[in-house]
């Protein structure tokens, strides 16, 4: 009977023992297994935030080529239209009243929002002119007393177009027609300076060569 006792108590302990190591072993693989069949989904939710504008009031200087019409639009004249609430901008006040678009210069305009003034410059400045390769003037000859072309035309040799014709300066100043001699006359375009001679003579007596000629010229 004892011996039976005893041998019950081993095969219970050895049971024991063997089912410790098998739940040592197999558990942790379990938890393993569980871990990995588990998804986590995370989501990221960014908090929109409003921008937040200064509303700060800056003025452009403006450029712009003689004759060209003013811009009416308000924002236009704004460095940061953008960083302006769109109510301010519609109670902007604009005054270009003492700019000349037809003179060269520097003018001042003002933008009033709330009584206070803001000031900007406007620059009106020459149209760049076209380039001219060549211009040859001529060398001419006009009796004493007669009075000389103011026709820019009679002066060069080259057709050129309109837009140069009127942006050439004629200097004639230097030519004294009451007295023969050579003198100097010159025109300038575009920086640059021409120049040429005038012969003011007396006429020959008896010679129709000098008053045919001064004629012809005057005709221009």
């Amino acid at each position: 009977m004892k011996q039976n006792l005893s041998y019950f108590m081993v095969a219970s302990f050895t049971f024991l023992g063997v089912l410790c190591i098998t739940s040592g072993v197999a558990v942790p693989k379990l938890a393993r297994s569980s871990e990995t069949n588990q998804v986590v989904k995370l989501s990221v939710t960014q908090k929109k935030v409003s921008t937040c504008k200064s509303n700060e009031i800056k003025l452009k200087n403006i450029s712009l080529e003689v004759n060209n019409p003013l811009s009416t639009n308000i924002k236009d004249y704004l460095i940061n239209p953008n960083d302006i609430e769109e109510s301010i901008i519609k109670r902007l006040k604009l005054d270009t009243s003492s700019v000349n678009t037809t003179q060269v210069g520097t003018y001042t305009y003002t933008i009033t929002y709330q009584k206070k003034i803001y000031n900007g410059n406007i620059t009106v400045k020459e149209k760049p002119l076209p380039q001219v390769e060549v211009m040859t003037l001529n060398s001419l000859s006009y009796e004493v007393g007669t009075e000389l072309s103011k026709n820019v035309t009679t002066y060069i040799k080259e057709k050129l177009p309109d837009e140069v014709i009127a942006s050439i300066r004629l200097d004639i100043s230097n030519v004294d027609i009451t007295k023969p001699g050579n003198y100097l006359y010159s025109i300038s375009y575009n920086g640059k300076l021409y120049t040429n001679n005038i012969t003011i003579y007396e006429p020959k007596y008896g010679s129709n060569t000098a008053i045919t000629k001064n004629s012809d010229q005057n005709k221009n």
